[in-house]
């Protein structure tokens, strides 16, 4: 752990990776800080980057999203990796990508409505490689 970071430092972090919207003076009283001390904390977490923004928790199904999926990734040969860069930047319905070790070459989270559009995905997705697919049925716990 980096020594400019404290057991409170770890403890602020906590509590707002579970609800960024929670007052400085709130987090203050858990951690038995003023208000003005926890803000001055939370900004040398930002400068120091460990606190790199904030997000918004939502649910997918109520937009109509509720089909996610992971896709390992085989790209066809080495030069196919500037393309699938554009590829992925150029979906809505891929929410993460991570270059992997092992077995593909990448693994995407998808999200997406219907069967269809995901199928429409995997299509588009075939001139650069091959894949393998993984339905999600549900989530066991998700800090985000």
């Amino acid at each position: 752990m980096n020594e400019t970071i404290d057991a409170t430092d770890v403890r602020i972090l906590q509590i707002l990776i579970r609800d960024a919207k929670r007052s400085n003076k709130e987090i203050g009283e858990e951690v038995h800080l003023t208000g003005q001390a926890v803000g001055a904390r939370v900004r040398k977490l930002q400068d120091l980057g460990v606190i790199e923004g904030y997000t918004v928790k939502w649910n997918p199904d109520r937009l109509g999203l509720g089909l996610k999926a992971f896709v390992t990734v085989f790209l066809n040969s080495g030069d196919k990796h500037a393309a699938f860069r554009t590829f992925i930047a150029e979906r809505e319905d891929v929410v993460e990508v991570h270059r992997v070790s092992g077995e593909g070459c990448y693994l995407m989270q998808v999200q997406t409505g219907t069967t269809e559009q995901l199928g429409e995905l995997l299509e588009a997705l075939l001139p650069l490689g091959n894949y393998r697919l993984s339905l999600s049925i549900g989530v066991e716990k998700s800090q985000y």
